[in-house]
């Protein structure tokens, strides 16, 4: 079967109360006895420090990320497909690599040989991969122990993940609300504690996105920094990473996951702060018109006073953007590839009801790409174009803040792909009014959360920076996280 990750498409056992402390990202060489039972509250790069020792091996996480997959799974519904007999069967063969026997999940936009791949639609869940896609191929040659697909709305095309083919994966922090999207499922499960991270990827936000609502590190690497399938199609918007609890794994899995093109060089392993300050433009204010609740607002005003705190210079800015301009020509692009998705469905269903295969947010979208099309090649030219305005505005400046999304997670619903579609799209495009230049410009991106409500809800303060900023922002990051720890909070399910 033809991988449909959206950038071929898109052409434009413990119990959860015995979970051990955190084994810290600060304290790499804490010792875990052999008799230690494998912890959910480890990151990855400890993991595998324990199973590359001796102290504990593949099968032993493995079958302690399965117990926890089993009991928190009916609580979030975020996993699309496990596949545990596969993976207890790869645990015991003791695979070797940067993350050898470290167990995760990939997002169902991808494949992995053997298992389901639904993209998140009805169309496909009879699917059986045959061959990993590229990204995953890669997760495979570090080895990592695969326990499932996780949950992704349909084809990663919108912003909560309420798929009808499995549907709605919950928000571990507030189970009445959504986890973000498209890596819904794999945030949910990684803030879940199942596994320390999971495969996502982001094309219009859908890393940093799920990554603020469910309280975790989401960093969107730069185009062309990583391991990517090949791509023809006019913009390239979508790039594969992770979701992590800690930065030390994002940048871990970053430095494994290198293959640098176009005019970038490699990072390498980011494993601490740099001591040079930045000039940081703090722009809250959504481009495109839409308002910030008043908690969110709150909490991006605090991330602005804690880097002042540290010694960046914190300048407050207007973005230099035509939002409206650039959120029609960006979502002509984004329903593109929807349109592209729906013939797709036709050609291998001819004479099916395209209504019972194919969700109406997707079919919205599509009928959306039809109806202006004759736009289409002027907003190629503008989005084009857009990566050298983007890269102007970091002239005056090293880093741009802002809030990751513009309000808390709303409810299950509010957001579902059968709603009335303009009512959906004003919703979706009010929620995620600040992650898209990203992935038009190609440029690196994060999602940090150091802010959380009165209540107990993550807050995710977005910092991006250029096309191969990726280390710049790493290095910032960790001194965030040393400085406003977030790795003890644990969502409400696991209280």
């Amino acid at each position: 079967m033809t991988n449909l990750s959206r950038r071929n498409f898109l052409k434009a056992g413990t119990s959860l109360a015995a979970m051990l402390p955190f084994a810290s990202a600060c304290a790499p060489s804490q010792v875990m006895s052999a008799s230690t039972p494998p912890s959910g509250m480890m990151d990855g790069v400890r993991m595998a420090e324990l199973v590359a020792s001796g102290d504990v091996s593949s099968l032993e996480l493995t079958e302690a990320a399965i117990a926890r997959a089993k009991t928190v799974q009916p609580v979030i519904n975020a996993i699309a497909s496990p596949i545990y007999d596969q993976a207890l069967e790869r645990a015991a063969s003791a695979p070797t690599g940067t993350f050898g026997g470290v167990p995760s999940f990939i997002k169902d936009l991808d494949d992995w040989a053997g298992a389901p791949s639904f993209y998140g639609s009805r169309a496909f869940k009879d699917n059986i991969a045959e061959k990993d896609s590229a990204f995953p191929a890669r997760w495979r040659e570090l080895g990592i122990v695969v326990i499932g697909k996780s949950t992704t709305p349909e084809v990663g095309l919108i912003s909560s993940t309420e798929p009808l083919v499995t549907g709605p994966t919950r928000n571990p922090w507030d189970t009445s609300r959504i986890p973000g999207g498209s890596s819904g499922g794999a945030a949910a499960l990684t803030a879940s504690r199942v596994t320390p991270f999971a495969h996502a990827s982001d094309g219009g936000g859908s890393i940093r996105i799920p990554a603020a609502c469910c309280g975790l590190f989401g960093l969107k690497p730069s185009r062309g920094a990583l391991v990517s399938a090949p791509f023809d199609g006019p913009v390239n918007l979508s790039v594969d990473h992770a979701v992590t609890l800690t930065v030390r794994d994002s940048a871990a899995l970053f430095a494994a996951e290198e293959a640098p093109k176009d005019g970038l060089t490699r990072t390498g392993n980011i494993t601490g702060p740099d001591a040079k300050r930045l000039r940081i433009a703090f722009a809250p204010e959504p481009p495109n018109g839409a308002s910030l609740d008043a908690e969110t607002r709150t909490a991006i005003e605090k991330t602005a006073a804690l880097c002042e705190s540290l010694g960046h210079e914190v300048v407050e800015r207007t973005l230099p953007i035509d939002g409206k301009k650039f959120q029609d020509d960006f979502l002509l692009l984004w329903a593109s590839g929807a349109a592209q998705f729906v013939q797709q469905v036709q050609t291998m269903q001819p004479g099916a009801d395209i209504t019972q295969l194919v969700e109406p947010w997707t079919l919205g979208l599509a009928q959306d790409f039809a109806s202006k099309q004759d736009r289409f090649e002027a907003a190629i030219a503008y989005l084009k174009a857009f990566e050298a305005e983007y890269d102007s505005w970091f002239d005056a400046f090293d880093v741009l803040l802002t809030p990751t999304v513009s309000t808390l997670p709303p409810a299950i619903g509010y957001q579902a792909p059968t709603g009335d579609f303009a009512e959906t799209m004003q919703r979706v495009t009010d929620f995620v009014a600040f992650t898209a230049p990203m992935n038009v410009s190609g440029a690196a991106s994060m999602s940090v959360p150091i802010q959380w409500t009165d209540s107990g809800l993550p807050v995710g303060s977005l910092f991006s920076g250029r096309r191969g900023d990726d280390g710049k922002l790493l290095a910032l990051a960790y001194e965030l996280e040393a400085a406003q720890p977030w790795i003890s909070r644990k969502p409400a399910i696991l209280s």
